[in-house]
């Protein structure tokens, strides 16, 4: 589905990743990202495995059918970049990317300090 391919993109670039990490790189809790994780696997794109040194840990693999279908994924997303980004300059589309990097800094400081189980001031 539409809201699970960031999942898989983000453990076929990081093999091995663990769910816990997976979660805060995508920005959801950790119930949201098990629930995404398990319709994964359930389909057969990623696979746990127990970790050598402690078996409680579970790190994300992409299976061969999570392999194939990457390239696809990152395609399209690509695609949709540039389809963005036309008409933009390189200096422009520079200038989108670096007031994108301050905004995605400011939800990250939010996130963590609700994550934290801070209240906000509204």
């Amino acid at each position: 589905t539409k809201g699970q391919y960031l999942y898989l993109v983000r453990i076929c670039e990081n093999p091995g990743i663990i769910q816990e990490k997976l979660a805060e790189m995508i920005k959801v809790d950790r119930t949201t990202a098990a629930r995404a994780i398990k319709k994964l696997e359930m389909k057969g794109f990623i696979e746990r495995r127990d970790d050598e040194y402690n078996k409680k840990i579970k790190k994300l693999f992409p299976t061969e059918k999570g392999n194939e279908v990457f390239p696809f994924i990152k395609r399209e997303n690509d695609h949709s970049n540039r389809v963005a980004l036309e008409g933009f300059s390189e200096g422009e589309a520079e200038t989108i990317f670096n007031l994108l990097q301050r905004v995605r800094k400011n939800v990250e400081k939010d996130w963590e300090f609700v994550k934290k189980g801070n209240k906000r001031n509204y």
